[in-house]
């Protein structure tokens, strides 16, 4: 994916990456997100396929790429909706979805991306999660994206799976 002049690039994982395409498309297409694809990050396969990544053999997890525009959006808008929008603390797993490939993770694309995933992180951990986040923060590597029909699922399937771990949890700004 091309990044536009000035854009910047986010890419976190949350289990299914069709629910976590579709929350942040919803909620922030309309504020300063430019696009959203969902794909595959921090495994050791060359061009993975779902089916490969579903089998857990690649190390690959369902990830969805974030390009935004940093003059209307923030990268820490996008990291803290990540803490709430899905349960950063089942090493593994979201809801009934199990695998490493649906593990929780953050993989920044520079120090100052790091910096900010690693400050929300231990404010979300100590203020909304009890100290049980199992979240990894990893620099990005290669990106893959997923196949065609994996991209706006959910919109191109209004009846397709949730993960049922995917909704907006309502906790206090974070101090």
């Amino acid at each position: 994916m091309a990044l536009p002049e000035g854009a910047e690039r986010a890419t976190i994982a949350a289990g299914c990456f069709w629910g976590v395409e579709h929350m942040y498309r919803k909620d922030f297409g309309s504020k300063g997100l430019l696009d959203a694809r969902v794909g595959y990050i921090g495994g050791n396969t060359k061009d993975p396929s779902y089916r490969a990544v579903c089998s857990g053999a690649t190390g690959h997890a369902e990830a969805c790429q974030l390009v935004f525009d940093p003059q209307k959006l923030t990268y820490r808008e996008l990291i803290e909706y990540f803490y709430r929008m899905h349960d950063p603390t089942t090493s593994n797993r979201q809801g009934p979805d199990v695998g490493s490939q649906y593990r929780s993770g953050v993989f920044y694309h520079n120090d100052e991306q790091k910096a900010v995933a690693e400050e929300v992180t231990k404010k979300a951990n100590e203020q909304w999660w009890k100290n049980s986040i199992s979240t990894e923060i990893l620099q990005a590597g290669e990106w893959w994206d997923a196949e065609k029909y994996h991209q706006l699922y959910l919109d191109n399937n209004p009846g397709g799976y949730e993960c049922p771990s995917h909704f907006l949890r309502k906790f206090p700004p974070l101090q």
